[in-house]
């Protein structure tokens, strides 16, 4: 029978005697969401550290919070500093906005969110068969009927079925399904929706 235990996160920093530098209650959090937008830390700044860590681990007879600190900066001398100056512009670009934001602002945010995103988010064999319809210069389109849908067609263009999958659905065991319609798989990027269409 195995006994299970757990380490709280500021027992970690006790147990390896390092230290718990506290923040201001939100600032850590401005901090690190303006470090994802300004890719302070990622691996071509600071080094793949997953990698790094272990690296120093082989390479050092005396293991500790100083010697890893000093083999870290010897190895990379200005990341932590670039790092630092990268994250410092974003957290200035977040003051500049933050002044901007009003309730109404807010009220906006929330609307855009909760009506348009989720329209557009969970409606897009709309926006795909129009697409499609347009692709095609055609203005004969339309959305599928229940009875249809149960059979896996999404909507026509031109009279011809589509089926509309995410691009995932290449991958799973469900493309043994029997669908009459041509295949339509689409991939949300950041800029919109990558789409395949069977020809």
């Amino acid at each position: 029978m195995m006994k299970k235990i757990t380490i709280r996160n500021d027992e970690l920093y006790n147990l390896n005697d390092t230290e718990n530098i506290m923040f201001p209650k939100y600032t850590s959090q401005l901090i690190n969401w303006a470090n994802q937008n300004a890719q302070g830390t990622r691996p071509k700044v600071v080094g793949q550290l997953s990698e790094v860590f272990p690296e120093y681990i082989g390479h050092s007879s005396n293991i500790s919070l100083n010697e890893w600190e000093k083999w870290y900066k010897d190895k990379y001398p200005n990341a932590i500093d670039k790092a630092t100056e990268k994250i410092y512009l974003q957290v200035e670009n977040l003051k500049e906005a933050i002044v901007k934001i009003d309730k109404e602002m807010i009220n906006n945010w929330v609307y855009d969110l909760v009506i348009n995103k989720t329209y557009n988010g969970l409606y897009i064999q709309n926006a795909i068969i129009k697409k499609i319809a347009l692709f095609k210069n055609t203005d004969n389109f339309r959305l599928a009927t229940k009875e249809e849908e149960s059979k896996g067609i999404d909507g026509f263009v031109d009279n011809v079925a589509y089926s509309i999958k995410p691009h995932s659905y290449k991958t799973m065991n469900r493309l043994s399904e029997n669908i009459d319609a041509k295949m339509v798989y689409y991939e949300k990027t950041k800029t919109g929706l990558a789409i395949e269409i069977e020809e």
